[in-house]
């Protein structure tokens, strides 16, 4: 299932790209009025079907592996990945047909790439796909929540990043405009989500399998430091009210640490999350 997966998610990303190079908007028209939302959502709902399906079978596929082995399967590398995939899928799909934020195909596409290049990695030798019961330390559901809420949050993230990187590099203000309301969007809502994941789950988990809530071990230690540069994100943007290349960089700093958070602390810095 999670090879069918891939394979429509690389499809999926083909017919966006393709959509996403071969149309020329009117240069006339605002481009907020270049494409209604409701013929916008047409025009994408083929990749984003596949976006769909590819989520809920890596989603079915999680759930044949919690089935064997007989616990949720959240805890390791390589479940860790399809579950980050899977919802990051869910999100893309459910990205056009949303108001909050303006739809702009580039970020379905940014974040279908990134969907890609996580499930390439859990494919990779770096994440061992043996279905095997966790240990004790890993048994139990405080763990599920910390795990399965942090990368819901950094999901979000994916989006603001791709956001925040099409802002640092458009020069057309209305687009500028539309892509700093979906970065401060995507981690508005992300947030407070990776905040009770990383931080609170975490902390009530790691109480529960060591004694302590907190052990500066090099991924809380991390995790910490992600939370904190989206929290100067948040204050800048929307206490101070900036808007410019300083909050940007910053969103795609936090995005970098959170990639770090997760891969370079597992394998380049030992402690107590150093679990495959």
């Amino acid at each position: 299932m999670a090879t069918v997966a891939f394979a429509l998610l690389i499809l999926s990303a083909i017919l966006q790209g393709i959509s996403l190079f071969e149309k020329k908007e009117p240069p006339a028209k605002p481009l907020k009025e270049v494409l209604p939302r409701r013929s916008r959502s047409k025009q994408r709902m083929a990749p984003s079907l596949l976006l769909l399906l590819a989520g809920v079978l890596l989603f079915v596929y999680l759930g044949v592996r919690s089935y064997q082995i007989r616990f949720a399967a959240l805890t390791g590398v390589f479940e860790s990945l399809v579950f980050y995939s899977g919802f990051l899928c869910l999100l893309l799909f459910l990205y056009p047909f949303q108001s909050r934020a303006p739809f702009l195909p580039l970020i379905q596409f940014g974040g279908t790439i990134v969907a890609v290049v996580l499930l390439a990695l859990a494919s990779s030798p770096i994440a061992p796909k043996e279905a095997l019961p966790p240990i004790p330390a890993l048994r139990s559901y405080w763990l599920v929540l910390h795990v399965a809420f942090s990368f819901i949050g950094e999901a979000f993230f994916v989006v603001s990043f791709v956001s925040a990187l099409g802002l640092v590099l458009s020069k057309d203000p209305e687009r500028k405009e539309l892509l700093d309301r979906i970065t401060y969007t995507a981690i508005a809502v992300g947030y407070p989500i990776f905040t009770a994941g990383a931080l609170i789950f975490g902390a009530v988990w790691a109480e529960k399998a060591w004694g302590r809530y907190w052990n500066w071990d090099p991924k809380e230690t991390w995790a910490l430091i992600t939370w904190l540069v989206y929290t100067v994100y948040l204050h800048l943007r929307l206490i101070r009210g900036k808007k410019d290349p300083v909050t940007n960089w910053i969103a795609i700093v936090g995005f970098l640490c959170t990639v770090f958070t997760f891969f370079g602390v597992n394998y380049l810095l030992s402690g107590l999350h150093s679990y495959r």
